[in-house]
């Protein structure tokens, strides 16, 4: 009888860890990323409102860095989907040769992606968002210029503004460059968000736009055609986690439900709306669910809240509580790291101090200094994933070298004739260093951790881009959108913030010297 209880003892314990575990996969959130632009913020946010009318929480991840962020993501788990594109899928991911041929694009991504990735390609939503090369509609007309093989003869003497994505992709300038011999006769690198602007006020005279963006219908430009079909094809698309079409299948159905119901001329009046501040990215949504018939007029989204037509202050103002929250992450950021390098660079700087070989150990810790804040966020992806742990990482290796140099630099040039007083009196080195040295030092090693807490409020605002908050949120977000407004929502209040923090630290440096 003994042996048949403890038998349904462990059949019962199974069925309530398996039930446990089968409650946890229901109820946790499903994340939905994006890229820093404004269709994929867009995108997402139509993934992430139909998933919630649907009956399924969401978390937000919006505005991760480029594909080499938002891939690595996904991959890890980080997040359960994100829009992206099959053209960028074969080359920027697969590393794949460029091609005309959409089927057989789709077809590649799908297989090489389940198999290599365990990621999963739904079908297209319904447009293509390929390389729109443009110039504008003056000169087009001036010199009869309709495709990309027109504008050749014109190569040498083209001023031409690309992002910088395009500037090194294969299907970007290289390509372009073997494709039609185009040798532009200077080449910038522009954001997003000022290419346009560049181009209509005659900066530049080419420019590579997308397809779909809104910005095409609000300047007078003309897209010259790929008389070549060179640009592979860009269709969007759905890419989730392979874990979650096994254990969501719901998700995946409601999903499933945009594919093939949105067409490029819609996308790009969606798309210019939220490109011109009309409306904000959750509105857009909203409206744009509506107008596809999925979603009728009681959804609740956790929306942004905006408000539209109003001066800076007044804007700031609305966005208060938003603001503080945001402040109070970059808080966390910036004081988190910063006390991770204080305890490891002054004890550091001490010891170096009193070694004749520190200078190159010193300079070998600013080489932390030169590597570019994304790169390095990139770089510890496939290890720290998105969210908090990558950024403070980071933030606290650009912390270290100039409180170790400060440090190292203080106590060594302490006044001689207090040391040789303190060793006179018959105190030992250690003694010294913790009574003289140390001391006497203080100005210069405050003077460290205060570079050191300024830089990393304003490096903090990369954190964005590995979905860790902060006040970057907000300006990566205004730079994707043009939206000025947004920009300084996150820009100004971490101004501010790196004047309080220097102040705050000055008080502290005031105190100890006078202990």
């Amino acid at each position: 009888m003994a042996p048949l209880v403890w038998r349904l003892v462990a059949c019962g314990a199974a069925m309530m860890a398996l039930s446990t575990g089968l409650m946890a996969q229901v109820s946790r959130p499903i994340v939905v990323g994006s890229k820093p632009f404004g269709e994929s913020y867009l995108l997402a946010e139509m993934f992430a409102q139909l998933l919630e009318a649907r009956g399924m929480a969401v978390t937000r991840r919006p505005g991760l860095g480029a594909t080499e962020i938002s891939f690595p993501a996904l991959r890890r788990g980080d997040i359960d989907v994100y829009p992206e594109y099959t053209g960028t899928g074969l080359l920027v991911i697969l590393k794949g040769a460029p091609t005309g041929d959409a089927q057989q694009v789709l077809d590649e991504v799908q297989r090489r992606f389940t198999a290599d990735y365990d990621v999963r390609w739904l079908p297209p939503l319904g447009f293509e968002n390929t390389y729109a090369m443009s110039v504008r509609k003056s000169m087009a007309d001036s010199f009869n210029l309709r495709t990309l093989s027109d504008l050749v003869a014109r190569g040498p003497r083209v001023r031409a503004g690309f992002t910088a994505d395009f500037i090194g992709l294969p299907d970007g300038l290289p390509g372009l460059r073997k494709a039609y011999g185009l040798s532009p006769r200077s080449v910038n690198a522009l954001a997003p968000a000022v290419k346009y602007q560049a181009l209509a006020s005659g900066a530049v005279d080419l420019i590579d736009a997308y397809s779909t963006d809104g910005m095409l219908a609000r300047y007078p430009l003309t897209v010259l055609e790929d008389d070549r079909r060179f640009f592979p094809p860009y269709d969007a698309a759905a890419l989730v986690r392979g874990a979650l079409v096994r254990e969501r299948p719901e998700a995946i159905a409601a999903l499933t439900e945009l594919s093939g119901r949105i067409g490029v001329t819609r996308m790009r009046g969606w798309n210019r709306r939220i490109e011109t501040g009309e409306l904000a990215v959750a509105t857009m949504a909203t409206e744009a669910l509506r107008e596809l018939g999925l979603v009728g007029v009681t959804t609740n989204p956790v929306a942004r809240a905006t408000v539209d037509k109003q001066g800076l202050a007044a804007f700031l103002w609305s966005q208060r509580e938003l603001t503080m929250a945001r402040t109070g992450r970059h808080l966390l950021l910036v004081g988190l790291s910063l006390l991770a390098a204080i305890l490891i660079a002054v004890p550091l700087g001490l010891y170096l101090s009193g070694r004749r070989s520190a200078e190159p150990l010193i300079r070998s810790v600013g080489v932390l200094q030169t590597i570019p804040g994304i790169a390095l966020l990139a770089f510890m992806l496939p290890w720290l994933g998105i969210g908090i742990v990558p950024a403070v990482v980071a933030l606290f290796l650009y912390s270290l070298y100039p409180i170790v140099r400060n440090t190292a630099t203080g106590v060594r040039q302490v006044d001689a004739g207090a040391v040789d007083a303190a060793t006179a009196l018959g105190m030992t080195s250690g003694q010294v260093l913790r009574q003289v040295r140390l001391p006497l030092a203080i100005p210069v090693i405050m003077a460290g951790i205060r570079t050191a807490a300024v830089t990393n409020v304003g490096t903090a605002t990369l954190a964005a881009f590995v979905g860790a908050g902060g006040l970057g949120d907000p300006i990566v977000s205004g730079l994707a959108l043009a939206d000025t407004q947004m920009v300084l929502s996150g820009a100004v209040p971490a101004a501010i913030l790196a004047i309080l923090v220097d102040a705050v630290l000055g008080l502290a440096q005031r105190r100890l010297a006078t202990e």
